[in-house]
């Protein structure tokens, strides 16, 4: 018989990555942070289907929706790849009618057919951390404490206020749309422009607007002496003195709830966090009230579409006819993180799949693989990635002997299951008869802080020596080659040093990041 001379190409599709070792540690401790302070505000976990039915999420996404991925027929029901977290949780709210107020949360993958930039945590394949208030409740007040909760995990992950919470209302914008003169026709895609503004300069925006939606350019102008303005309680004030945009009734209404939520914020020690942006919009259909979006430093593209070096770039990708929206722009100095959290209220959303179950309903996205690229860059950056394990074994049982050593395999086995049995995290060689400095190597590279050595001679007495790794003791240091300890009290002593260890150097990710610029 001839060779199989079947080839496979070994790699992820475009847009995703594996992940393992110390990414994948670092991923976890984000989540769990993530997931600590949404139960501190009494969240309750929801899980969904990976894919909806098509019809649940056509409609909801507006110029997005083309980056929906489409499933083939599999038996007469057309489906597609959830495209976020919100719409799968308002259809179960429709499907539950009997559930008329929750505050839920949910960690899981999403997709979306985007342009990607695997090292920007720009992917098709990626996790979102969302909590959601649904219910019908006092204006502002749950959405107050939605980006309190922003606040708190940013601040759990060590950000220390180095990171921007822009908000805005649905009802102020469409306001001044209407007032500067946009069809109603037309509001959905200027808005979507005006949302580019962080990304490109005015020029670039009105050139959208005019040349490509077909806006007059006049109420383009208009729309500029609004949309560029940021601030907070003085910029709020200014636009409440504005009579023309007061006298819509939607931007009245929007700016009286941007007055309660900006008293509330307040109240939560949060209001030094935000930004009150006229430019943000969020291109999503399905938000009616307050939006908002976070942004640190490395959210912004390092080069301004304008810019002379943006220029080379884009002259680049024109000489190569190979590049295309599939091809990865990881190097693309134009192309920054973008947002690492959004959100904002969608009143409308559940009545859209059973008008009966109308629950009014605000939330927020958190983009971990946004904060986990921001996250390790910070960490590289300043030399700490270094003390980032690959797992969270505390252990390694090892064996020593002289002529005869017979490896102790038998021995090691029954110490991890001793330890297993504690709740100590351990790990052994498999080998039968592994050598001292490939234990030691094993144990140094997964970061793994103590030893566990055991000796036929030391065991034969009852006794086992514990040495904490990665230490440059000085000669004659009564802890340089490890301390022996009775078997009796090895738990109780192990369990006090593994405790010391995290308590000191073993610091939380917070800890870590403290006083690292974003």
């Amino acid at each position: 018989m001839g060779k199989d001379k079947t080839s496979f190409n070994l790699k992820t599709p475009k847009g995703t990555k594996d992940w393992a070792g110390s990414d994948a540690l670092l991923r976890d401790r984000i989540f769990s942070t993530i997931a600590d302070v949404f139960k501190r505000h009494g969240g309750t976990a929801l899980d969904t289907p990976v894919f909806e039915l098509r019809e649940i999420l056509a409609g909801k996404y507006g110029e997005d929706s083309k980056l929906i991925y489409d499933l083939q027929d599999q038996g007469g029901e057309i489906c597609s790849l959830r495209y976020d977290l919100t719409v799968p949780f308002a259809r179960w709210l429709a499907m539950n009618s009997d559930v008329r107020n929750i505050k839920r949360y949910h960690i899981a993958k999403v997709y979306r057919r985007d342009q990607p930039a695997v090292s920007k945590g720009r992917m098709r394949e990626f996790y979102q951390c969302d909590f959601d208030i649904a219910g019908a409740f006092d204006p502002m007040v749950p959405d107050a404490e939605v980006l309190r909760i922003v606040s708190e995990v940013f601040e759990e992950l060590g950000w220390n206020g180095r990171y921007t919470i822009k908000i805005n209302h649905r009802k102020i914008l469409d306001g001044v749309f209407a007032v500067c003169g946009v069809p109603e026709d037309k509001i959905r895609p200027i808005s979507s422009a005006v949302d580019k503004l962080d990304k490109m300069p005015w020029a670039d925006v009105r050139k959208e607007m005019v040349d490509e939606k077909g806006l007059d350019g006049a109420v383009a102008d208009r729309i500029e002496t609004y949309v560029m303005h940021k601030g907070g309680r003085e910029l709020l004030d200014r636009l409440m003195k504005d009579e023309t945009l007061n006298a819509n009734e939607s931007a009245k209404a929007g700016l009286t709830d941007m007055g309660l939520m900006i008293d509330y914020l307040e109240a939560f020690g949060v209001l030094d966090k935000i930004s009150f942006d006229m430019s943000l919009a969020r291109g999503l259909d399905y938000y009616t009230g307050v939006i908002y979006e976070v942004v640190t430093e490395g959210s912004a593209p390092a080069v301004q579409s304008d810019a002379p070096e943006a220029q080379k770039v884009q002259k680049s990708s024109k000489k190569d006819k190979k590049t295309s929206e599939d091809d990865d722009r990881s190097n693309d100095p134009t192309l920054g993180v973008g947002s690492v959290a959004a959100g904002g209220r969608y009143d409308n959303l559940v009545g859209m799949f059973l008008p009966k179950a109308q629950i009014p309903c605000v939330g927020v996205s958190f983009g971990v693989d946004r904060i986990f690229s921001i996250t390790k860059a910070r960490l590289e950056r300043d030399q700490a990635a270094q003390g980032l394990r690959r797992s969270e074994v505390d252990v390694y049982v090892m064996a020593i002997g002289g002529k005869g050593f017979n490896g102790m395999l038998k021995e090691r086995m029954e110490m991890c299951q001793k330890l297993w049995d504690a709740g100590i995290k351990a790990e052994f060689n498999y080998k039968l008869k592994p050598k001292l400095q490939q234990q030691f190597k094993a144990a140094e590279e997964g970061g793994i802080p103590f030893g566990l050595i055991l000796g036929e001679s030391e065991l034969a007495e009852g006794k086992v020596r514990i040495k904490e790794l990665g230490l440059k003791l000085p000669d004659g240091h009564p802890e340089k080659d490890g301390v022996d300890i009775e078997l009796v009290s090895l738990i109780p002593e192990l369990k006090a040093r593994l405790e010391k260890k995290q308590s000191g150097s073993e610091v939380s990710l917070a800890q870590q990041l403290q006083g690292m610029q974003v």
